[in-house]
C-alpha cells in the first residue's frame, strides 16, 4: 500500500517527490514505491458563487439580499479542474491506504488541502506533514515525524470561518451598494479599510499648515558647524531669535567644550520577506507591487533561483545554515562576484540577527537557492528583482560596519554649536552598498518632511582632530531657511507598509486589538495585498499620478456609502482575535458564524435604508453603442478609459494608454492615443508624435523600441481591451459573476 501526498505547489510537490524517491512521472503527479506525491495549483476548490444556490440570486436586486444560505458549499474552480480530478482520482486509488497533507503550513494551506478532500468525499485516515522549509533535510525530518491529522482541525475550522465569513459580508455588502445606486460598487474587509487609509492621508495633507523654520551653519577651521537650541534641535520658528544668534556669534571665538569618540557598529538590514521587497523594488524601480510579485513568481518557479516569495518571515531556519556557501556560489555569476569569493573564503555561519526558528511560522525569509543562473536569460525586471534577493542574502552574511564616530560641541557666546565626523574601519556589509551606488541603483524617493525631521546633519568624512578648550574662530554664517512639508502621498510602497501595520489607522483605543493586528501581519497577506491594490486600481476608485496613489470620486464615495465597520481596520483586528480563538479551542466557529450572519444583516439593512445618493462626476456627451446611455471617462492605472456608467451593459474602450516610450523633450513616459493610422504619443509637455513617425525614429537611431517590440505591445493592448472592464468588482473578495437583469 501507499501513501498520498498532497503539497500546495507543483515546484514543493516535485521537490518532495524527489526526496521520496518518487521518480515516475504521471500527469500532475510523480509516483515511487512507497509514495505517490501529487498538488494543488494554489486553490482548487471555492465557496461557491451565489448564483449556484437557486434562481433568486441569479439576478442582482435588493429585495434578495442578505444572502444568507444554511450551508455554504464548495465547488471545484474550473480554471483548475483538470489537477483536481487528478488529485481526486490519486485519492480513491485502491492502493492508497492514508493521505499526507504537506500544504503550506498555516491556516490557509489547511483550508487549501481540506477542501480538496471534502469536495472529493473521500474517507481515509490523514496525517500532516509540518514544516517551514522544503530543503531536503526539512522534509527528511518532517515526514519521520507525522502528526495525526486530527490536530489541525481546529485550524482548519478557523480558515473555514474566515473564507466564509468573507463570502458573507463582502459579496452581500457588494451587490447591495451596487444595486441600491445602480453603479458598479464593492466593498470588503480588506480594500475598503485600504481606501480609507489613502483618505486619512489625504486629508492630513489637506489639513497641514506649513511652518517656516530656520536654522544657522557657521564656518570654523574649514567646516560649518550646526547651531543646536537647548532643546537638542537644529532648527527654530523665530527668524529672529536665529539672526540675533547669528549676529553675536560670527567673527567671534567659540570654544571646544567636548570631544566624544565612540566605537560604532552598523548592522546589515534584515532580509527580504515579500512586503519589504516590494516595498524596495517600488522606490528603487518603480515596479508596482503586482510586477514585483510576477517576477518573483518566475523567478521561482521557472528559474528556480530564489525561494518561496509569499513569505511574510525575515528569518531562515536553523536547518538551512548548512546550504548557505552552496547558495553565495550560485550566486556568482552576477554583479556580486567579487563579495561572493570573498565570503567562500572563509567559514560562513548563521547567527541570531537572521537567524531563528521562533521567527519563522509558513515560509522562511526570500533568499536565493543553490542554483545558477544566466543573467542574460534574465529579462530586465526579473534581473533587478534577483540582484535585490542576492544583495540582502550577502549583507546579512558579512560582518558589521565598523567605525568611529567623533562629534565635537564648542561654546560660542552662550550658543551650542556641533559638527560629527565619520572614519569608517571596516566596511563589512556596506562593500554591498558601495557596489550599489556605484552602479546607480540606490536613488530612493524623496520624503517629505515633518515638524520633528526637517534637517540632516553632515557627517564629515576624515574629520581634522580637536581637542578640549581648543579655540575656534566663526568667520562667516548662512541662515538655512525652510517649510514643514505635509505627509507624501501613498505610493505603492508605502501604502504596502501602511497594510502591513495599520495600527496607527485605527481609531479604537483597544490595546488587544492593536496588538492582535501587528501580530497577525495587518490588512491582507504578504500574498494578496499585491492583488488588493490592483483591484482598486481597475475598479477605478484609486488613480496614479506619477508615483503617488490618490483616491478618485468614485473611491471617496464609496467610502462615504459603505457600512461604517468595513471602513476600519479594526475588523479585521476583531475577526483575527476570535479566529485565533477558534484555532485554539477557545472558541467555537458557530458562534462566530452566528455573529457574522447577524453582522451581515444589520450592514445590508443600513445600506438599503441610507439616504446617500452615488454620483457621477465623469460623465461624458457621447453615448454607449451598446445601450444608448451616456459614457463615463475613467483614469485607470496605465491610461485612460470610456466605460458605460450601467452596471448591466458593460461596454468599455480605451482612449490611452501610458507607455514605456519615452518623451525626447522632458523624458518623461508617454500616453498612446487614437485609433489604426492615427495613434500618436502625447506628453504632458505637450510633445506629440504619430506612432508611425515614432516607429522611424527608433529605427533610424538604431535603439529604443523595434518594430516587433511595437507589434508586441500593441497585441497587448489589444488583449487588455478585451478584458473585462472590472474584473476587480467581478472578483471582489470571492468570484463574483455578473448576471444581466433581464428585467424580470
Amino acid at each position: 500500500m501507499k501513501s498520498l501526498v498532497i503539497a500546495e505547489k507543483p515546484s514543493v510537490g516535485r521537490d518532495i517527490a524527489r526526496v521520496l524517491g518518487c521518480k515516475q512521472g504521471g500527469n500532475g503527479f510523480l509516483e515511487g514505491k512507497n509514495y505517490v506525491v501529487t498538488w494543488a495549483l494554489g486553490h482548487l476548490v471555492e465557496l461557491s458563487d451565489p448564483e449556484s444556490y437557486g434562481e433568486q440570486w441569479k439576478t442582482w436586486k435588493m429585495e434578495t439580499l442578505p444572502m444568507l444560505p444554511e450551508k455554504l458549499e464548495i465547488q471545484v474552480i474550473k480554471k483548475t479542474g483538470k489537477q483536481y480530478q487528478t488529485v481526486k482520482t490519486q485519492m480513491y486509488r485502491k492502493d492508497i491506504n492514508e493521505i499526507i497533507i504537506a500544504t503550506d503550513a498555516g491556516r490557509e494551506g489547511e483550508l487549501v488541502a481540506r477542501w480538496i478532500i471534502q469536495k472529493a468525499g473521500v474517507r481515509k485516515p490523514m496525517k500532516r506533514l509540518w514544516i517551514s522549509s522544503v530543503t531536503d533535510k526539512a522534509i527528511r525530518q518532517g515526514f519521520a515525524n507525522l502528526k495525526d491529522a486530527k490536530e489541525y482541525q481546529k485550524l482548519y475550522e478557523a480558515a473555514v470561518a474566515r473564507a466564509e465569513a468573507d463570502w458573507l459580508v463582502g459579496l452581500n455588502a457588494t451587490r447591495a451598494l451596487t444595486v441600491k445606486h445602480n453603479a458598479q460598487l464593492s466593498c470588503g474587509r480588506v480594500q475598503t479599510p485600504t481606501l480609507a487609509m489613502i483618505a486619512k492621508r489625504e486629508a492630513q495633507r489637506k489639513a497641514f499648515q506649513p511652518k517656516e523654520y530656520y536654522g544657522l551653519k557657521v564656518k570654523g577651521n574649514g567646516i560649518f558647524w550646526n547651531w543646536k537650541s537647548k532643546n537638542n534641535t537644529t532648527t527654530t520658528y523665530s527668524k529672529e531669535e536665529i539672526q540675533k544668534i547669528l549676529e553675536k556669534t560670527v567673527n567671534s571665538i567659540g570654544v571646544v567644550e567636548e570631544v566624544r569618540k565612540k566605537q560604532q557598529k552598523s548592522y546589515a538590514p534584515q532580509l527580504y520577506d515579500l512586503t519589504s521587497l516590494q516595498q524596495d523594488a517600488n522606490k528603487l524601480f518603480g515596479f508596482s507591487a503586482k510586477q514585483t510579485l510576477d517576477y518573483m513568481q518566475r523567478l521561482y518557479e521557472h528559474y528556480k533561483v530564489v525561494t518561496y516569495p509569499r513569505t511574510d518571515s525575515k528569518y531562515l531556519t536553523a536547518d538551512l545554515v548548512d546550504t548557505l556557501p552552496e547558495r553565495v556560489k550560485a550566486c556568482r555569476g552576477g554583479a556580486y562576484a567579487s563579495i561572493c569569493n570573498k565570503l567562500l573564503k572563509l567559514p560562513i555561519k548563521g547567527n541570531k540577527s537572521f537567524v531563528d526558528d521562533k521567527k519563522v511560522s509558513d515560509h522562511h525569509a526570500i533568499i536565493p537557492t543553490e542554483q545558477e543562473i544566466r543573467f542574460s536569460e534574465l529579462e530586465y525586471g526579473e534581473r533587478k528583482i534577483y540582484e535585490l534577493v542576492v544583495s540582502r542574502f550577502l549583507a546579512v552574511l558579512l560582518p558589521p560596519c565598523e567605525y568611529q564616530q567623533t562629534e565635537v560641541t564648542i561654546l560660542c557666546e552662550g550658543e551650542h554649536f556641533s559638527v560629527k565626523g565619520k572614519i569608517i574601519e571596516t566596511y563589512g556589509w556596506q562593500e554591498i552598498r558601495r557596489l550599489q551606488e556605484t552602479s546607480g541603483i540606490l536613488q530612493e524617493e524623496e520624503e517629505g518632511i515633518t515638524e520633528g525631521d526637517r534637517t540632516k546633519e553632515t557627517i564629515i568624512e576624515n574629520m581634522p582632530d580637536f581637542s578640549k578648550g581648543q579655540k575656534i574662530v566663526l568667520k562667516e554664517g548662512k541662515i538655512i531657511e525652510g517649510k514643514t512639508k505635509p505627509p507624501v502621498p501613498f505610493t505603492e510602497a508605502t501604502l504596502l507598509a501602511a497594510m502591513e501595520n495599520p495600527v496607527k489607522y485605527m481609531e479604537s483605543t483597544d490595546k488587544g486589538l492593536k496588538k492582535t493586528l501587528g501580530e497577525t501581519g495587518g490588512l491582507g497577506t504578504v500574498a494578496t495585498r499585491a492583488d488588493i491594490i490592483e483591484k482598486l486600481f481597475h475598479s477605478f476608485m484609486i488613480e496614479k499620478k506619477e508615483q503617488y496613489i490618490y483616491l478618485t470620486s468614485k473611491g471617496k464615495q464609496v467610502l462615504e456609502l459603505a457600512p461604517q465597520g468595513l471602513t476600519s481596520p479594526e475588523l479585521t483586528a476583531k475577526w483575527e482575535q476570535e479566529l485565533a480563538d477558534i484555532a485554539k479551542g477557545k472558541a467555537k466557529k458557530k458562534d462566530f458564524e452566528a455573529e457574522i450572519r447577524n453582522y451581515t444583516v444589520n450592514i445590508v439593512k443600513d445600506i438599503a435604508i441610507s439616504s446617500k445618493t452615488y454620483r457621477h462626476d465623469n460623465i461624458t456627451g457621447k453615448k454607449c453603442p451598446e445601450c444608448g446611455k451616456l459614457l463615463l471617462e475613467v483614469n485607470h492605472k496605465n491610461g485612460r478609459m470610456l466605460v458605460c456608467q450601467d452596471r448591466e451593459c458593460g461596454y468599455h474602450k480605451t482612449l490611452s494608454k501610458i507607455t514605456n516610450a519615452r518623451c525626447p523633450q522632458c523624458h518623461k513616459k508617454m500616453e498612446l492615443v487614437g485609433e489604426g493610422e492615427n495613434q500618436r504619443f502625447i506628453c504632458a509637455c505637450g510633445y506629440r508624435e504619430k506612432l508611425s513617425a515614432f516607429e522611424k525614429r527608433k529605427k533610424e537611431s538604431g535603439g529604443g523600441v523595434s518594430k516587433k517590440d511595437v507589434s508586441k505591445y500593441m497585441h497587448k493592448i489589444q488583449q487588455e481591451a478585451k478584458e473585462p472592464v472590472n474584473h476587480a468588482f467581478a472578483d471582489a473578495l470571492a468570484k463574483l459573476i455578473i448576471v444581466k437583469n433581464n428585467k424580470a
